[in-house]
């Protein structure tokens, strides 16, 4: 069984753990949210700075909590893509640093792919292969998991990702940063059929649609020109409405389009992973539509949703055993295909 200490640092979470087969055997996370709801989203280069700053002390914490010595562990581990360039270096620098200087394998992990190993932190799955559903702030994709490093991408949103839909239709009713949980917040007093917002739907160029891909750039629109409306005809702006019925459409698109992603491909087993997956209202959805369709589900657990260092432990723990080392050289890449994971381990780095 092995044990890593894994960094996460691709945005603005500064997060360390140690990871130990499937158990976590410490976690700390430090939050960067209210420095950048000041700004209404991340700014990348205030992102790094902190990052810098917290690293070292979660490191120390970790390895106090879980009562280990560098000495105990059998590799480190860092995200090195995708996500913010600078932010990206700083977790792979330190992890990269700590490796030479105890001796230890490094392996450079795919944010992705980490999330996507979120869910073995919860209960167990049934045997693959699998639909997940990944939807974050940048990412909102339809991935098929054959087993450890195997996957393929069966569906993804050709503009905005879902979280960052909601970071945006935030801004626009003058709700906090980050969106997701400002808008879930006031949904709950909201009617979420008031407003009847539009499914996005992506055209082929063979006529029809789409059946699994998103867009929820024409959604994002279309709660602009709702809210020009109202504004033009006076009176208070009904936020707790509006919010609600935007929330609605994106979890029901998102639901609608995974399930049947599933049953058509013939898996038997639906996972929902990312930090959107923390909504309260997609979750219920989803829970509802996967037994009406006879497929099984999963949920990342609430704590591992959001960005986190156990997620890319687990990662790193499954490319570690399997024989895969980066080499210290690697760098990071701000975008990285979840296909091209397998390269972080290649003789010769691809960055």
């Amino acid at each position: 069984m092995s044990t890593v200490l894994a960094l996460e640092t691709s945005c603005d979470e500064s997060a360390a753990a140690i990871v130990s087969g499937r158990r976590v055997l410490a976690g700390a996370v430090a939050t960067q949210m209210e420095e950048h709801a000041r700004w209404g989203g991340v700014v990348p280069e205030i992102a790094s700075r902190r990052h810098v700053e917290a690293l070292p002390a979660l490191i120390a914490r970790v390895l106090a909590e879980s009562g280990l010595a560098m000495a105990d562990l059998d590799a480190i581990a860092a995200t090195v893509a995708p996500g913010l360039a600078g932010a990206l270096l700083v977790g792979s620098v330190t992890g990269r640093t700590l490796a030479r200087l105890h001796a230890k394998p490094f392996l450079g992990v795919h944010h992705l792919e980490g999330h996507l190993c979120s869910v073995h932190l919860g209960e167990p799955l049934p045997a693959g292969p699998y639909l997940v559903l990944l939807v974050s702030g940048g990412h909102t994709e339809l991935i098929r998991v054959d087993g450890p490093g195997v996957y393929a991408r069966l569906g993804r949103s050709r503009d905005d990702a879902a979280g960052e839909c909601f970071d945006k239709v935030a801004r626009l009713l003058g709700l906090g940063y980050p969106g997701g949980p400002a808008i879930e917040a006031i949904a709950v007093g909201g009617d979420p059929r008031r407003f009847q917002f539009p499914k996005g739907r992506v055209s082929l160029p063979q006529g029809g649609f789409h059946p699994y891909d998103f867009s929820f750039s024409g959604l994002k629109t279309a709660v602009l020109r709702q809210v020009r409306t109202l504004s033009d005809q006076g009176g208070e702006l009904p936020v707790a409405d509006l919010a609600a019925s935007f929330e609605q459409v994106v979890a029901e698109v998102l639901v609608e389009r995974s399930c049947r992603c599933a049953v058509e491909a013939g898996l038997g087993t639906l996972v929902l992973v990312g930090g959107v997956a923390a909504n309260a209202r997609l979750r219920r959805l989803m829970e509802v539509a996967a037994g009406a369709r006879g497929l099984e589900w999963r949920l990342a657990p609430l704590a591992y949703c959001t960005d986190n260092a156990a997620m890319v432990g687990l990662a790193a723990i499954e490319r570690f055993e399997a024989g895969n080392r980066s080499r210290i050289a690697l760098g990071v890449a701000a975008r990285l295909p979840l296909d091209q994971a397998g390269g972080l381990y290649a003789p010769q780095p691809p960055f």
